[in-house]
Formats: structure tokens, sequence, C-alpha cells
């Protein structure tokens, strides 16, 4: 499995529009093949920065996410409405598939 997790720190008066750019993006990469998840989460430590969390199936898949139309045009978008350059972790783990339960944490009651 590829998991990235990318910040992007986002012009404050970009916000609106990068929210909803951002809503389009992860349904279509939600969509592909290889992918697992994509989701945006925004920081609690920064209000203008948003989280990225995605997994592919496998290098092969990632390769095809970034060929994608949805995902050029995104790179394109991007670079509008960031504040600065976004950082990236990018971890090519085997034999993993998702998420898997935490087990420090359970509900209660």
């Amino acid at each position: 499995m590829i998991l990235i997790v990318i910040k992007f720190p986002v012009r404050p008066d970009r916000i609106d529009e990068f929210r909803a750019k951002a809503d389009e993006y992860a349904a279509a990469v939600n969509a592909e093949e290889g992918s697992l998840f994509f989701e945006w989460s925004r920081s609690v430590l920064d209000p203008n920065t948003f989280v990225c969390i995605e997994g592919f199936r496998d290098s092969d898949a990632g390769a095809s996410h970034v060929a994608t139309p949805h995902a050029k045009a995104a790179f394109d978008w991007m670079s509008d409405l960031v504040a600065e350059q976004p950082q990236i972790i990018y971890v090519d783990t085997p034999d993993v598939s998702g998420f898997g339960p935490m087990g420090e944490v359970q509900p209660r009651g």
C-alpha cells in the first residue's frame, strides 16, 4: 500500500474555493480503481491548513492516479490556492490494505 499525507497551507482568502474544489477532487480520486481512501481534514492547529490522507493499493495505482486528468487539473488549480509549497509524507508499505482497528481506544457504554 502507498500511504500519503500532505499538508496544504491555503491562502485565507481562497479557503471556500479550495474546499469546493477539494471535495470534487476527493470524489474523483475515491472512484479510481486503485484508490483505497482519499480524504481531507482541516487542521485544528491552523485553520488555513488542510491535510490530505490518501491510500493506494500499490505503486502502480499511485502512478496511475497522478496521470489522471483530474489529478493533473488539481495540481494546476492547487498552485493558485496554496500559500506555501505543500509538504508530503510518502510511505510504500507491503501487505497493508488500509486502516485497521486501534487497540488502545474502544467506545464505552
